[in-house]
């Protein structure tokens, strides 16, 4: 019954839209995170904003008065997801001690009054804006009040058309808040956050916002522009996190090769990435989310070549082909790419690379199909995503004509992910034999004694396959120096070396 009804709201919705309070008793509350390492670092903002004016974290939703889901609106697999998430935290106010349910995140701004509209069991849709008073939204909400929902808009109005002249707006922006006290580190200023997860590695946010036009892509709106973050913030967070026991943090935003573009320096990647290498504590720095179109030969050679910076290339090719790159507002081709990868592995002959796809775009032919298989055969990439098509309100590509039906899209998805677990399977045998440092993240009980697993220098978090360890005692947060000696699909078995 409640999965259906997450159905019917997500359609609804889909349809209408084509200072602290320590001197009373503390409210728990639970933070609810789906979609991107991004959304992980607008939580822990969250989290810290709500520790700091009273409220208390708790782990279980079922535990909690306050249920706060941030929420992901990126694909429409995505929005589902967070619909029914909210549904079942709604249905512990019946069961628990769960008093609220909130809605954040990027549906919650995308969508605002709509969804409100559409999903009642929510009390309340918070967006961006209401992030800097979140304490005080919560206990308005728990007092009887009904908030009234944000009203969507294009956030990209909001800040200065010159990104040289955001950094003097005062608009909210999620993950990067800030503030110097007696409890950052010995210098700078400290982020505004608190961790969620442990384990030894984390996501500090680089940016936020898109100046892109890709014509798939609706983010830009209900992010916004793209906003840097100074580099004092970048550096104090590391060094914040290092302190909490983090060896790798993950530099994460909508584009990072466009960061310091805003602070009037495109090359201040390059610049500060010897710097959080440097960072006590931290073993490494790795760098996500990559424009082919903006990866400059400098970057390429900071990544590849400095020491403590993962030679790890995630580098968003979409398509290969270059008429349906045209169409998505992206530059590029084979060659080109081919000759970046070339660059890249010159420096690094071992260096990681992922990259994402999408097939099944409107207008995309079968020698289209041919040419991005062709691509993927030749670019020998350790990890690909294949994404089928899909009308994301307010893009420009909802619009275009040459629509592929839902049957030829998921076969054309079928097809490409076939080829893609091959190649996948087949890299990670190349990498039998390669020495590896892999950073433990879990130990389990095995029928032999302990089992550890983590990852190597090439393996991103959460999506790029793991390194599993044959042997020997070791502790989360271990940096482990070991040899492949066997593959499983994208996973690797590495031996301790002596």
């Amino acid at each position: 019954m409640r999965k259906s009804s997450g159905r019917a709201a997500y359609s609804a919705l889909m349809t209408t839209t084509s200072g602290t309070h320590r001197d009373v008793p503390a409210v728990t509350v639970a933070l609810v995170t789906l979609g991107c390492a991004r959304n992980d670092v607008d939580s822990e903002e969250l989290a810290g904003r709500l520790a700091a004016d009273g409220f208390r974290l708790v782990d279980d939703p079922e535990d909690a008065e306050t249920v706060v889901v941030n929420t992901c609106g990126f694909v429409e697999a995505a929005k589902k997801d967070s619909v029914d998430t909210l549904l079942a935290a709604a249905d512990l106010k019946e069961t628990g001690r769960t008093r609220a349910v909130v809605a954040v995140g990027c549906l919650a701004e995308r969508y605002g009054k709509d969804l409100a509209g559409s999903l009642p069991e929510a009390d309340a849709v918070l967006g961006f804006d209401d992030y800097p008073e979140i304490g005080a939204r919560l206990r308005s909400i728990l007092a009887g009040e009904v908030l009234q929902p944000h009203t969507p808009h294009d956030r990209r109005r909001l800040l200065p058309i010159s990104p040289v002249e955001r950094a003097s707006s005062t608009r909210a922006v999620p993950g990067h808040a800030s503030e110097i006290g007696t409890h950052g580190p010995a210098t700078g200023p400290r982020a505004v956050r608190r961790r969620l997860a442990g384990g030894p590695m984390a996501p500090l946010k680089l940016a936020s916002g898109c100046d892109r036009r890709c014509s798939f892509c609706a983010i830009p709106s209900f992010r916004g522009s793209f906003v840097s973050r100074r580099p004092a913030d970048v550096l104090g967070e590391a060094r914040w996190l290092a302190g909490e026991g983090v060896r790798e943090v993950f530099l994460v935003s909508e584009n990072s090769t466009s960061y310091g573009k805003d602070l009037g320096d495109l090359r201040l990647l390059e610049t500060i990435l010897p710097d959080l290498a440097a960072v006590e504590g931290l073993d490494r720095v790795r760098v996500s989310y990559l424009q082919p179109a903006e990866t400059r030969t400098g970057l390429v050679e900071a990544i590849a070549s400095t020491p403590g910076v993962s030679p790890y290339f995630d580098l968003s090719f979409q398509h290969a082909s270059p008429t349906v790159l045209r169409r998505m507002r992206r530059f590029g081709d084979p060659d080109s790419f081919l000759e970046l990868l070339d660059r890249v592995r010159t420096l690094a002959p071992m260096a990681g690379v992922r990259s994402n796809v999408i097939v099944g775009f409107p207008g995309e032919t079968d020698d289209d199909v041919q040419t991005l298989c062709d691509f993927l055969v030749a670019a020998r990439l350790d990890v690909t995503g294949v994404f089928g098509y899909s009308d994301e309100d307010g893009t420009e590509a909802a619009g275009l004509d040459g629509k592929l039906d839902a049957d030829e899209i998921r076969a054309r998805v079928a097809r490409v992910t076939d080829l893609v677990e091959q190649l996948t399977a087949d890299r990670a045998e190349e990498r039998v034999g390669e020495h590896v440092d892999v950073l433990v993240e879990a130990v389990e009980a095995g029928l032999d004694g302990p089992i550890a697993e983590g990852r190597a220098d090439h393996q991103g978090p959460e999506v790029d396959g793991t390194t599993r360890l044959t042997h020997g005692s070791h502790a989360v947060g271990d940096l482990v120096a070991a040899v492949v000696v066997a593959t499983e699909g994208a996973d690797l078995v590495a031996e301790p070396r002596r």
